[in-house]
């Protein structure tokens, strides 16, 4: 196999050969002119050689030199050490030049058999080599392995798989030329090499055919119809070549000398395609088809030459100039990212997130979605029971019987349902300074690559940063704190708000009083009727329970073990404990009064810590850490015993944007040949 590309800045438009074991290393040699390919039986190739051959001119060789040095034309440089007027270099022995072919060929020997092993192993890994002659024309060769049927040595079972896998991978390129080369004396219908080639090329359009062996078909016979594309047409043409024989090569014939003799052979045997056969005119096809296509493939290379400038381009920016003033750079960089932070809290950041809310915009959802919707969930009687409510009107009552609903006991309640408000404020503090601690984060990573640059400044303005926000979080809980406080510290219940609902519910009782009233019986006079509804009275109320026990929500359970019995002593100091028993009017008037006092007064110190919360976290956090980070960024940073230190590039930031330079102006130089072609219309 043999797979040709155009050399030099051109070799994106690749051409591939494609040679079967007729005579493949002998039409390389006459392709180059000289003998420097592995010779033997078997499979000789074993790994893809990739041949690029350099036209150089005899009588000025700088050139050459354009090949290591881009800026090598500047100053006329020349190689040094360099005999003779052809030569070749290897990719992995660096600048080493070989003047000998011989040991170019004793080379791919050893560097052969140190990847792929001394029997018979093969692999995909190439070797690279350029050839510099006066003699040759710009091509790129790659030589690939022969298609193996059978298994030998150290190869597996599926040798055959695995180099045609390799055959294919390489010559699927569209923009390649196949080169299939068939010997003369076989069957052109059963060409390994037509036919892998008509696999991945079937309308034949980059396929041409290479016909060895014209001096060793049988007596009587002649290639006259294959050459002149009768029996198998092939659209780029069909060329007849004379290599030497193994005769030849033992006796050192050279490749000169065969090819003047294969011109001899083609003028006696096909006088009349004699011109359009032979090496020389092969070369020539091959370099005409190489310029055509580059000719097509120019507007398409020309784009995507400039579409890598460009990302190499911003790619070179991002890893920044090299320091030169430590003091200036140092300001710059940490104003810039403090405007960045800034910028990402408010909303005008340049680079905004588009998977998820990040910055001013998370903190808002927390404020109004998060926060209100778990304040929204409290609810204002949860946790407490009827139980609960009756004990604390008791309590508050102590030993006297209270003729009034004791306010006492409204303020303890609602007191201890207001406190349950101080958790998820805290918890709304907490969110929102993770949130700040990601700020960070988010424009290390998008906003201010320049800190990739100098790892230690980045660790740094993080650590300070974090520093900040963590004094700040102490104070915006107390903050917070003290808002539930202050809350706690005056049941105000002379608010608008309160009051109106105090109003309205007062009237709703008032009126529930009227309608028990009116469905009393005549016979029951008004002001005893009064005194058994309201339970004013401490007979009613032993009388009721006494009673039995009822059925509906009023149950009161109750339980008196310490009740005194006959023949038993009684302990006053017993406590009664609830039993079951139903709850009278008053009791359940009671209850109702102080649950719907707590609902209302709870609905409005939850308004009121819905709102001064966020109101607070951004006066203490989140806004003072936006006024001040500069200020601590610069007073924490910006000292010379720290410039060193902090402007310390990563390790391989040098290298890498010394490698993004390189590739640019290699990318620069293209597009400057790319436009040189086309304005001097060499096509």
């Amino acid at each position: 196999m043999c797979l040709i590309r155009l050399a030099r800045t051109l070799s994106n438009c690749r051409r591939l050969l494609l040679l079967e074991r007729s005579g493949k290393s002998s039409v390389l040699e006459a392709l180059v002119g000289r003998d420097l390919l592995p010779r033997g039986t078997g499979v000789v190739t074993r790994r893809p050689l990739i041949l690029q051959l350099v036209h150089v001119d005899p009588e000025d060789r700088r050139k050459t030199s354009e090949e290591n040095d881009p800026n090598a034309w500047r100053n006329m440089r020349l190689y040094k050490g360099v005999d003779g007027e052809e030569w070749g270099k290897f990719l992995h022995t660096k600048n080493k030049i070989y003047t000998d072919f011989d040991e170019i060929r004793l080379e791919i020997e050893a560097e052969t058999e140190r990847v792929s092993g001394n029997n018979k192993g093969i692999t995909d890994e190439p070797i690279h080599l350029k050839i510099f002659s006066p003699h040759v024309v710009n091509l790129t060769l790659v030589d690939l392995p022969g298609i193996t049927k059978v298994p030998v040595g150290d190869q597996p079972k599926d040798i055959e798989v695995q180099i045609k896998d390799l055959i294919v991978k390489h010559i699927s390129n569209p923009n390649s030329i196949i080169l299939a080369v068939t010997a003369a004396n076989t069957d052109m219908a059963t060409s390994e090499a037509l036919k892998v080639a008509r696999e991945v090329d079937p309308d034949g359009r980059r396929t041409l055919a290479v016909v060895t062996k014209l001096d060793l078909m049988d007596a009587g016979t002649d290639a006259m119809d294959v050459l002149m594309g009768r029996v198998i047409p092939v659209k780029l043409g069909l060329i007849g070549v004379v290599n030497r024989s193994q005769l030849d090569i033992n006796n050192k014939k050279t490749v000169a000398n065969a090819i003047r003799d294969e011109y001899a052979f083609l003028q006696k045997k096909y006088p009349s395609l004699a011109s359009r056969n032979g090496t020389k005119y092969l070369a020539r096809t091959l370099n005409r088809l190489l310029m055509h296509h580059i000719r097509d493939c120019l507007p398409e290379l020309k784009t995507r030459i400039n579409v890598l400038a460009a990302q190499y381009q911003s790619l070179l920016s991002s890893y920044g100039e090299p320091v030169e003033d430590q003091s200036s750079t140092l300001l710059q960089l940490i104003t810039k990212f403090a405007a960045e932070y800034c910028h990402t809290i408010e909303g005008t950041a340049k680079y905004i997130e588009t998977t998820e809310l990040c910055g001013g915009a998370r903190i808002c959802y927390i404020f109004h979605e998060t926060f209100g919707r778990t304040l929204e969930s409290v609810d204002p009687l949860g946790g407490l029971t009827t139980i609960d409510v009756l004990t604390a009107i008791r309590n508050a009552t102590g030993p006297r019987p209270a003729l009034f609903v004791p306010e006492v006991s409204f303020e303890l309640l609602v007191k201890r349902q207001v406190k349950r408000l101080e958790e998820p404020s805290l918890r709304c503090v907490e969110l929102v300074h993770e949130e700040m601690q990601r700020i960070i984060q988010h424009c290390s990573n998008y906003s201010t690559q320049e800190l990739l640059r100098f790892p230690k400044l980045h660790d740094a303005i993080v650590e300070v940063v974090t520093s900040l926000l963590r004094k700040r979080l102490p104070v915006t809980n107390e903050m917070v704190h003290n808002l539930v406080a202050i809350e706690l510290a005056y049941i105000n219940t002379k608010h608008p708000d309160f009051a109106d609902a105090c109003g309205l519910m007062n009237n709703n009782i008032e009126e529930q009083r009227r309608n028990r009233m009116r469905e009393l019986p005549s016979s029951v006079p008004r002001d005893k009727g009064d005194q058994d509804v309201g339970t004013g009275n401490w007979r009613g109320m032993l009388k009721k329970g006494e009673e039995g026990v009822g059925g509906d929500k009023s149950m009161l359970q109750t339980s008196n073990p310490g009740s005194p019995q006959r023949g038993h002593a009684v302990n006053l100091l017993d406590v009664p404990v609830p039993v079951s028993r139903k709850l009278s009017a008053r009791e359940q008037r009671d209850c109702e009064v102080i649950e719907r006092l707590i609902k209302s007064y709870f609905l409005i110190v939850r308004k009121n810590i819905q709102d001064s919360v966020p109101k607070a976290v951004m006066h203490f956090l989140v806004n003072h850490v936006k006024d001040s980070l500069q200020s601590e960024l610069v007073g924490q940073l910006y000292k010379a015993g720290l410039l060193d230190d902090l402007l310390t590039e990563s390790e391989d930031m040098a290298q890498r944007r010394n490698e993004a330079a390189d590739m640019l102006k290699a990318l620069q130089k293209a597009s400057q040949v790319i436009a040189e072609i086309r304005e001097t219309q060499m096509w």
